[in-house]
């Protein structure tokens, strides 16, 4: 199995997973003809998915050497003329920039990263301030507008969960990246999420989701799923579990989230989890900060082409996908500056955008294709399993006067908005197509009077 860490992103797609989104649609969510549920707002999903990052380590850096040994020919790269750290003065600077211009996503943090320290406790090279100082950093400036994900324990070794040290071999059967994880039961692979969950967990980093490494779970998937939901439930009883492990980049194919292993949708503890998918390579700099990157190739200088131009026009959430070195790119900020790049074409090109953590994106969702949609004459009603602001129906009829009803609330009327661009929480619009309703779906059972 001797192919690259990042080949390894794309091999593979749903398998065997079961009741993908397409399928839940039409077992758990019987919407009428006349209803369809919309994105949010009505409008387009956009996050940037950031793999690699961490605290201080440029993984990069120490990561190369460790996938040399195992693929020498593959891994070639002066890895001794990369910088070790990555400052916080840069992780400031990307998170302030993204605050300000409304950019969200995930962001990961490698809890013993290239197996050089541990970011809940000490890494060596740098002092126990400067560590605690990064950590402060990432939770007053990168938390709020990104969700925190492990990318496994280390990134490169598979580590012994028993002792906390890697596993002696250097093989591909002992990466992350690669074979180890390919035949693990579902317990097998959760235990271990579990172990990269707690340490950011003692380092005060909440997780809602998590991130494979290289090809990690790609043969696997249905375990994979099943260990991203029961670990992120055990350790941060998250309501919705989310993973990242694939990306597509080809035209015309899906790149939904996919809602799975639903069950207790009727009860008091409802479950699933969902798989996020990419639609871009990593068109900005690349894993290991030595191949600049292009614009281009996501939306085009003209604003006519491009992936993200072909996934947004779809409808369907546009996630990109880069990394943490490949952003910074040695202090040159090359994949920053695409990223600036990008984000202003989009603004060029779209007024119908919304940028979104993953878990936004992730618990929108679930609650669209697992909540129940049942119209009785004038009463819509909505049994959702899972709460979801900016909840957006259409009806293919024209409503007058809708207002909404949770559980037994009092009955409160929507306002009407006169652009579509208006629409929020809590309000309603009109056109000769028919009418769009939003409000924040609640958990439980919801009532529209039309």
């Amino acid at each position: 199995m001797n192919l690259s860490r990042r080949s390894f992103v794309k091999t593979a797609g749903a398998g065997s997973i079961a009741l993908t989104s397409s399928s839940l649609a039409g077992i758990f969510s019987p919407v009428p003809r006349l209803v369809r549920v919309l994105n949010p707002l009505n409008r387009v999903p956009v996050g940037l998915i950031i793999d690699d990052s961490t605290c201080l380590v440029n993984l990069a850096h120490f990561g190369i050497p460790q996938f040399a040994e195992v693929f020498p020919a593959e891994y070639k790269q002066d890895w001794r003329k990369l910088p070790r750290e990555i400052p916080d003065s840069f992780v400031r600077e990307f998170g302030e920039w993204s605050h300000e211009n409304g950019v969200k996503g995930k962001f990961s943090v490698v809890p013993y990263p290239a197996c050089t320290g541990w970011v809940n406790r000490f890494i060596p090279g740098w002092t126990k301030r400067e560590l605690e100082d990064c950590l402060d950093l990432i939770r007053e400036v990168i938390v709020p507008d990104w969700d925190i994900h492990p990318e496994m324990v280390s990134h490169t070794r598979v580590i012994d969960t028993g002792t906390g040290k890697p596993f002696p071999l250097a093989t591909p059967t002992y990466m992350e990246n690669w074979e180890w994880s390919q035949t693990k039961s579902a317990d097998e692979l959760a235990t271990y999420q579990a172990f990269a969950l707690n340490i950011l967990k003692e380092a005060g980093l909440h997780c809602e989701g998590m991130t494979t490494p290289g090809g990690y779970g790609s043969e696997n998937q249905d375990n994979l799923a099943i260990s991203a939901l029961e670990s992120l439930r055990n350790v941060f009883s998250t309501e919705i579990p989310h993973y990242f492990r694939d990306l597509f980049t080809e035209k015309g194919k899906s790149v939904a989230p996919r809602v799975l292993h639903a069950s207790g949708l009727e009860g008091t503890d409802p479950r699933c989890v969902v798989s996020m998918i990419g639609c871009t390579e990593d068109w900005f700099g690349n894993w290991d900060g030595l191949q600049p990157g292009s614009a281009d190739k996501m939306i085009t200088d003209d604003l006519l082409s491009g992936r993200l131009v072909d996934v947004i026009d779809s409808g369907e959430p546009a996630i990109m996908v880069c990394h943490w070195p490949g952003i910074y790119f040695n202090g040159d900020r090359i994949g920053f500056s695409i990223l600036k790049q990008v984000t202003y074409r989009l603004k060029q090109k779209y007024d119908h955008l919304i940028w979104m953590k993953l878990s936004e994106i992730a618990r929108y969702w679930a609650a669209k294709e697992l909540t129940a949609i049942k119209l009785d004459g004038n009463l819509l009603s909505l049994s959702a399993p899972f709460s979801a602001p900016g909840f957006t129906v259409k009806l293919n009829f024209t409503s007058h006067h809708p207002a909404l009803r949770f559980g037994s609330a009092e009955i409160r009327p929507l306002k009407r908005v006169d652009l579509i661009r208006e629409l929020k929480a809590n309000t309603w619009f009109a056109d000769n197509t028919g009418t769009i309703l939003c409000f924040d779906l609640g958990k439980g059972l919801n009532e529209l009077i039309l």
